[in-house]
This record gives structure tokens, C-alpha cells and sequence, in this order.
């Protein structure tokens, strides 16, 4: 344990110890924050970036960044929360330098009412029953296909927002968008995503109805 670890109390706090032996320069110490942090740091570029590759470099960007911001880290939030909001700017960055897909519309995916404000397609309107049934059968992968096929603007919200539970204005800060663009992608990227979630739910359903049983001999 450094000197200004015990000086300044830190021996009662196993992070605080962390953050005094990072800043000393120890490199067991850095070692270990790699250790006990990567997993879930990639876990979170893995949700963002489409491609490994491109996850494992913004894990180590991030780490990067730490190392150089360590000096002026002044312990306000704990150091998860602070990597997890570094490797979160890192994998957008990486978003922001790699070629871009065409972003596609969601108008065929949100709900549409007629003149007297009722629905013209039923699949939006029983999307909770989609809900339930996907809760039930743990469906996390189901939940991941769709959420990529939305466009990159609305699914990198929906995953700050929901997933990783940002709040609306640092994830406004993140994606140098307004507070209200953020709130609209995230209604929108909501409401497309349900429609998703039933159609994969109805065309499991129907594609399950179509197995014929034959006797075994």
C-alpha cells in the first residue's frame, strides 16, 4: 500500500487503494483493473459495435483513455461507472469512423391509425401479448436480432437508454444530439422494436403450426 493511500484513509476503501496505486503508477495495479473490468467493458462495446474486432479495440481505447484521465478522475462515481461511461464514448467513436450502413426508414414499422384514431394494422396493437410470451421463453438472442435490424441511429439510442440505462441528457452529450431528438428516436426505436419482436413471435408460431407429427416404426 503507497503512503498516500494510508494518509489519506484509503486503507478502508479497496477502491480508493486501486485508484492511489493506478495514479502511483504501479503496474500490478493496472493490471488488475484490466483484469476485474474487461469482461464487463466488452460486454457493453459487443452491444454497440457489430463487429469483435471493433468491440475489443474500444475496450482498449478505453483503457487508454482511463490511464491518461486517471490524474483528474476525482472519485465522484465509482470507477465502474467511470470506465463504463469511457468505453461506452470509445465504441461511439469507433460507430462514428467506420462506414456507416444506409440508414433505412421506420414508417413500416410504427403504428398507424386511421382518421377516427384507430388502428389500420393489428400487429403494434398486441404487441404486449409478444411481450409475455417472450418473457417466458428467456428469448434474449430474439431480443438482440431485432434490435440490430434497426436503423443505427435509433438502435444506438434504444441500447444507451434501455440496455446500458443512461440518462436522456448524457446520452444527448454522447451522441451530440438535442435532449428531444433523444426522447423521439427513443419512442420511435420502442414502437418499431415491438413490431419486430411480434412479427418474429407470429412467424415462430405460424412456422411451429406447419410441423407435421408421422408415428415412428
Amino acid at each position: 500500500m503507497t503512503a498516500s493511500a494510508v494518509s489519506f484513509g484509503y486503507e478502508s476503501d479497496p477502491e480508493a487503494t486501486l485508484i492511489a496505486r493506478l495514479r502511483s503508477g504501479e503496474e500490478t495495479a493496472f493490471a488488475e483493473l484490466v483484469r476485474t473490468c474487461s469482461g464487463r467493458m466488452l460486454v457493453t462495446a459487443r452491444r454497440l459495435l457489430p463487429s469483435e474486432e471493433d468491440a475489443r479495440d474500444a475496450v482498449q481505447d478505453a483503457f487508454l483513455a482511463a490511464f491518461r484521465a486517471l490524474p483528474s478522475f476525482e472519485g465522484q462515481a465509482r470507477l465502474a461507472t467511470w470506465l463504463h461511461r469511457i468505453v461506452i464514448n470509445a465504441a461511439l467513436m469507433k460507430l462514428r469512423t467506420r462506414r456507416r450502413r444506409p440508414e433505412t426508414s421506420l414508417e413500416e414499422l410504427l403504428p398507424h391509425f386511421d382518421e377516427q384514431g384507430g388502428w389500420l394494422e393489428t400487429g403494434a396493437a398486441v404487441a404486449p401479448a409478444a411481450d409475455a410470451r417472450l418473457e417466458s421463453r428467456q428469448s434474449r438472442e430474439l431480443v438482440r436480432r431485432c434490435i440490430a435490424q434497426l436503423p443505427d441511429g435509433y438502435r444506438t439510442v434504444l441500447i444507451l437508454r434501455d440496455i446500458e440505462e443512461l440518462e436522456v441528457e448524457p446520452t444527448a452529450r454522447a451522441l451530440g444530439i438535442s435532449i428531444s431528438a433523444v426522447k423521439t428516436r427513443l419512442h420511435r426505436a420502442r414502437q418499431a422494436l415491438r413490431t419486430l419482436l411480434q412479427r418474429e413471435m407470429d412467424e415462430s408460431t405460424h412456422n411451429a403450426s406447419e410441423v407435421t407429427w408421422a408415428p415412428t416404426r
